[in-house]
């Protein structure tokens, strides 16, 4: 099966975007680890956490572009497993301090401490345990995804109405979590993380291995989405998105096809969101925020509906722009923000990706009418 996928899974497009994506990712940890400090080659260590958080929002653009770009599920709900995924990484962490915290307690994390928690609540059992941690960042969202969509696609809710539904969802959580007796660390969140796998999260080494994983897990992702979107089960999905009476009217259980992508996705955010909270420090409530949600829907949107690598592109330039923007002009990153979002709804329906191809279909039909020309002059030429 990998052999097939390798074969007629991945196009040229595909493979240009994995080798630079592991070429930006190695050069940048080469240019980290190995010039010193004071050199001119040397990129800090922020550089390095700020790559790796944008491929952890390229690998939840992809998510939602596998879902809206292929099935034409719009999730404005998608932060919610995403932030669910960082919850779990972030219980795990704070199992990992110990008696290292501020209070000094062996078990319980500091704002369970301060907030008079007597025991350990049950559904922490077990998060000290990496292997169980990476369990329910995969589970969790999942199956969160699977009950909601059990219930949404069955009932055939489809459309606006759906993507209101995904949003109430997200903010429902949001203000679950923002409260202090959920156990959560309410509106502080998780924090103060000291390392992961024995590794001290505050040193390079540590930072470039989750820039590596978060590049490793953006290519899985691609690959997976790519089997996905190229089988016959994604033509289906397509058939879904263009016609889903017509599809439905053939004989296909369109529910279940969307339940199981709509779960898949869901799982990868969660994955997305577990390799952010180490490289930000911080996991809280307002990671739920609908407005993450929206923001994801316009990296996929610029980047390029239904093309994966546009998705995962605008995922990283997008949070490029932001960088910059609130950095310079933080009262005017919104605007810039809705503006992008309007010329890409106008003059680029494609996205980035789109109007790259388009550019070349132009370049090459203009090579060709050129060699066709010169072809018939010199044909011309040897008649006479």
């Amino acid at each position: 099966m990998i052999l097939r996928l390798l074969k007629n899974g991945i196009d040229r497009k595909s493979w240009i975007f994995l080798g630079v994506l592991f070429a930006v990712t190695f050069g940048v940890s080469i240019l980290n680890l190995a010039p010193t400090p004071g050199s001119t080659l040397h990129l800090s260590s922020f550089v390095v956490t700020v790559l790796g958080k944008y491929l952890t929002y390229a690998l939840l653009a992809l998510s939602v572009d596998l879902v809206w770009g292929y099935c034409g599920v719009l999730s404005l709900g998608h932060a919610a497993f995403f932030t669910l995924g960082g919850y779990a990484m972030g219980m795990h962490l704070m199992r990992e301090i110990g008696p290292r915290g501020v209070y000094g307690h062996p078990i319980l994390p500091d704002f369970m401490v301060f907030l008079n928690w007597q025991e350990l609540p049950w559904f922490w059992l077990g998060f000290d345990m990496f292997w169980f941690a990476a369990l329910m960042v995969i589970l969790v969202p999942g199956v969160l995804a699977f009950v909601f969509g059990w219930f949404a696609f069955r009932s055939r809710v489809t459309g606006v109405y759906l993507s209101i539904i995904t949003q109430a969802l997200t903010f429902a959580l949001m203000l679950a979590f923002f409260r202090n007796d959920m156990g959560f660390g309410g509106n502080n969140g998780l924090t103060d993380f000291k390392d992961i796998l024995g590794f001290n999260l505050q040193s390079d080494g540590t930072r470039v291995g989750l820039l590596i994983a978060s590049a490793v897990a953006l290519a899985i992702g691609f690959l997976i989405a790519r089997a996905v979107v190229t089988s016959k089960f994604g033509k289906v999905l397509i058939a879904i998105r263009d016609a889903e009476s017509r599809t439905r009217f053939l004989g296909y259980r369109a529910e279940n096809y969307k339940l199981l992508v709509w779960t898949l996705s869901a799982s990868m955010a969660g994955v997305a969101g577990a390799l952010y909270v180490p490289q930000v420090g911080i996991i809280n409530p307002s990671e739920f925020s609908p407005a993450n949600s929206i923001e994801v829907v316009i990296y996929v949107a610029l980047g390029g509906r239904g093309t994966l690598v546009g998705a995962a592109l605008g995922g990283v330039l997008v949070n490029f722009a932001k960088t910059i923007f609130t950095g310079a002009f933080p009262e005017y990153w919104l605007f810039f923000l809705g503006g992008l979002f309007v010329v890409s709804t106008l003059f680029m329906p494609k996205g980035i990706i789109g109007v790259w191809g388009h550019i070349a279909n132009k370049w090459r039909a203009a090579r060709a009418r050129n060699a066709s020309s010169t072809l018939q002059a010199n044909t011309l030429k040897k008649g006479d």
